[in-house]
């Protein structure tokens, strides 16, 4: 099927240390990310903001094709997702991706609109992926 790539390059050890990461795409190259962009909130990016940006990303075309497929035509969708990382003994987990999808889908009721997200987030790649928790949050109109 199809294959995508990533790269990172980290320079230097620990805090100390930065790291750069670049995609296939050329959509991010050489982005920064390192403890401060990870810990800090200093400018760059970090592993957990590249997961949500996946996930929300992956859900929402997923369910995008999941409405086109039950015949809706027009619609808007927007996703937030909210990773989460925890301490785990000397490491860490990423424990949680939250979800919280805004919606405009025409000719659509709510029970229908919750069957097919609920179905998309369950489908959804990033979402198998995972070995997190996932959940969805969702507003129709």
């Amino acid at each position: 099927m199809t294959t995508r790539t990533a790269t990172a390059r980290y320079e230097g050890l620990g805090k100390e240390g930065k790291g750069f990461v670049s995609t296939q795409s050329t959509v991010l190259q050489d982005s920064r990310y390192g403890f401060g962009t990870r810990f800090e909130n200093e400018p760059g990016t970090n592993p957990e903001e590249l997961v949500a940006a996946a996930h929300a990303s992956c859900f929402t075309m997923a369910l995008a094709f999941a409405l086109a497929g039950e015949g809706y035509t027009a619609g808007t969708l927007e996703t937030k997702a909210a990773v989460t990382i925890d301490k785990d003994g000397d490491g860490f987990t990423i424990t949680k991706s939250a979800l919280d999808l805004s919606a405009q889908v025409d000719g659509i009721d709510a029970d229908t609109f919750a069957r097919i997200a609920e179905d998309a987030k369950a489908g959804c790649p990033v979402s198998k992926l995972m070995n997190a928790e996932v959940t969805l949050t969702h507003r129709l109109g």
